[in-house]
């Protein structure tokens, strides 16, 4: 879901010691967010704490990886309606700094700071001509590694906005941000998941068996069936999830939140 740019709040969130009101705004504005019931009154949500730091633009992109040959992508956009286009033109992720170094780093950073590759300086390039020729890059890591990453990045069009004495507080706010964002989408992936593969409670639960490392004649003993009725099951499940095996099937269940 995309929505129009607006004109960010001219006060920014450097003044934000000198205006307490704003900043329990931004406090009662951050958990709405992760609570939201839908994708539209997310980027709503988005936008307006992006108004009150000051940020023109923002992007929230959440990375799986659930195969060796696989990765599942998505984003939550509050900036130019050309920052779509231009992301998929640049064959992203692959070329996306930003999402590279949020699977190997925690710490928010300037864009200005990183290091990149010959490959990647077009995609900034073109991330600069929809508002990010200034940049704040805010990884919203998991307990999953590189292979379950969330990255959120705030943006504005003018070079070294972020930069200077506001960029401690830029930080607190961006990080709880990046945090709520990550979540909400999290859980829009794994329902989007439950509904595409109709994976049954029951299902579910014997992901868990696998989890917990039981073979087949273990869940058969704890359920009263046989071996081989569990082994039919677990083709199943697999089918559904698109894996070659049971144990990528768990896996898949665990980077989406199933289990």
């Amino acid at each position: 879901m995309n929505s129009s740019p607006r004109t960010a709040d001219l006060f920014g969130l450097a003044t934000l010691p000198d205006a307490p009101a704003n900043a329990l705004r931004l406090l009662e504005l951050l958990p709405r967010i992760g609570a939201a019931d839908c994708q539209e009154s997310v980027i709503d949500l988005f936008w307006q704490v992006l108004r009150m730091i000051g940020a023109g633009s923002g992007v929230f992109v959440s990375a799986i990886r659930d195969h060796a040959t696989r990765t599942s992508v998505r984003s939550l956009t509050a900036c130019d309606l050309n920052w779509t286009v231009e992301y998929s033109r640049l064959d992203w992720p692959e070329h996306d700094p930003w999402l590279r170094y949020a699977m190997d780093s925690q710490s928010p950073v300037l864009g200005d700071e990183l290091k990149l590759r010959p490959d990647e300086q077009e995609f900034i390039r073109r991330a600069a001509a929809v508002g990010f020729s200034s940049s704040v890059v805010v990884p919203a890591p998991s307990c999953f590694g590189a292979s379950r990453v969330g990255v959120l990045i705030l943006g504005s069009p003018n070079p070294g906005f972020f930069a200077g004495d506001a960029f401690p507080m830029i930080k607190l706010v961006a990080r709880e941000l990046a945090m709520e964002l990550h979540e909400w989408l999290l859980k829009a992936i794994r329902d989007d998941l439950l509904e595409r593969s109709q994976i049954k409670p029951e299902e579910v639960e014997l992901l868990r068996y696998e989890a917990a490392g039981h073979t087949s004649k273990m869940i058969a003993a704890a359920l009263n069936t046989k071996p081989r009725t569990v082994d039919c099951w677990f083709q199943r499940v697999t089918t559904k999830l698109n894996a070659p095996d049971r144990r990528t099937a768990m896996r898949i269940a665990r980077l989406y939140g199933l289990i």
